[in-house]
C-alpha cells in the first residue's frame, strides 16, 4: 500500500507541473493550447537521450530539455500568436497531431512505437534517485518550485501584461503592449517548464513511448486545469490529484465492469466538466460565476 500511495504521490506531482505550466497560459493570458503534450514528450525524450548517451546528472537533463521544448515553441508561437486566439488552437492541434507521428517514426530518437527502455535513473550529487521513497520528495519539490516560478511570473509585470490581454487584448494594446512578444514569451515558459515533467516522467518509469504523449494526454492536462480552477494558484493541483485519483477509486467499486473503467473515466470527466461549467465555471477551488459577479458589482458601486 505504502509503495502504491507513494507511486501515485510521483504522478501527481508530475502531472501537477503539467496542469501548472498550462494554467500559467490559460488562466493568466487566455491561451487555450492542446500541445501541451509535445512539450511533456519532447522533455522526456530529450532528457532520456541525454540521460542514455551523455549525463543522467539532473543538472544537466532538465536544461537541455528546456531548451528543446522552448524552441519547439518558439517555432509554434512565433507564427500562431499574430492572430486570435481561436487559431492558437487550431495550430496546437495541428502540431499535437504531427508530434504523435514523429514520437511513433522518429526510431532513432524516439525509438517509434516500442519507445525507450533503459532510461538511468536520476543522478543528483553522485547518487541515483529510483525508488518511490526518494523519487517522490524530488518530484514534490520540483512540483513546488515549478509553482513558485509561476507565481512570481504572474506577480511580475509579464504576469500583469498577460492579464491585460486575457482581459482585452485590443485595450492592451492601445497601451502600448507588444502583445505578440509577451504571449510568445509566455508559451516559451510554459513550454521549457513541462518539459521539466518529461525528464521526471522518463528517468522514474525508465520507459515511455508515444502513448503517454497523445491528444488524450493533453485533453487530460486541460482538464485538470479547467476542473481545479483556471487562473488559481492550488486548482491545477486539486485537478491533477483528483483526476489522478478516479482511476483508483472507480477499480474498488465492484459494480462496475473492470474491461470499460477506461470508458466510464472518460464520461465522468466529460459530465464532470459540463457540470462545472454550468454551476462553477471558476472551478473547485475558483469562485463561482455569481460570487464573482456579485463581488464586481459591490466593488462598483
Amino acid at each position: 500500500m505504502e509503495a502504491y500511495l507513494l507511486n501515485l504521490g510521483v504522478l501527481v506531482s508530475i502531472y501537477a507541473i503539467l496542469a501548472v505550466t498550462l494554467n500559467f497560459i490559460m488562466g493568466y493570458a487566455g491561451i487555450f493550447s492542446l500541445a501541451h503534450a509535445v512539450f511533456f514528450g519532447v522533455g522526456a525524450y530529450v532528457g532520456a537521450q541525454v540521460g542514455m548517451h551523455f549525463t543522467a546528472s539532473f543538472f544537466v537533463t532538465i536544461p537541455a530539455a528546456m531548451a528543446a521544448s522552448a524552441v519547439l515553441s518558439l517555432m509554434l508561437a512565433l507564427p500562431a500568436l499574430r492572430v486570435r486566439g481561436e487559431y492558437f488552437i487550431a495550430a496546437s492541434l495541428g502540431l499535437q497531431m504531427l508530434a504523435v507521428t514523429v514520437f511513433s517514426e522518429w526510431k532513432g530518437m524516439t525509438g517509434g512505437i516500442g519507445g525507450l527502455i533503459g532510461i538511468p535513473a536520476v543522478r543528483m550529487f553522485g547518487e541515483d534517485i529510483y525508488r518511490p521513497a526518494a523519487f517522490f520528495p524530488l518530484a514534490a519539490a520540483v512540483a513546488i518550485l515549478v509553482l513558485i516560478v509561476t507565481r512570481l511570473l504572474v506577480r511580475s509585470s509579464l504576469g500583469r501584461s498577460l492579464t491585460a490581454i486575457r482581459d482585452s487584448e485590443s485595450a492592451a494594446e492601445s497601451f502600448g503592449k507588444n502583445v505578440a512578444l509577451i504571449k510568445t514569451i509566455s508559451v516559451v515558459v510554459s513550454a521549457a517548464l513541462a518539459a521539466v515533467a518529461g525528464v521526471l516522467y522518463a528517468n522514474y518509469l525508465s520507459f515511455i513511448n508515444v502513448e503517454s504523449f497523445t491528444l488524450d494526454t493533453s485533453v487530460l492536462v486541460m482538464a485538470m486545469v479547467i476542473i481545479g480552477g483556471t487562473g488559481t494558484a492550488l486548482g491545477p493541483i486539486v485537478g491533477a490529484a483528483l483526476l489522478l485519483l478516479l482511476p483508483g477509486l472507480l477499480s474498488y467499486l465492484w459494480f462496475l465492469p473492470q474491461t470499460q473503467i477506461g470508458a466510464i473515466q472518460q464520461i465522468i470527466y466529460g459530465l464532470g466538466m459540463a457540470v462545472l461549467m454550468i454551476f462553477r465555471p471558476g472551478g473547485l477551488v475558483g469562485r463561482s460565476g455569481a460570487r464573482a459577479r456579485t463581488r464586481k458589482t459591490e466593488g462598483a458601486k
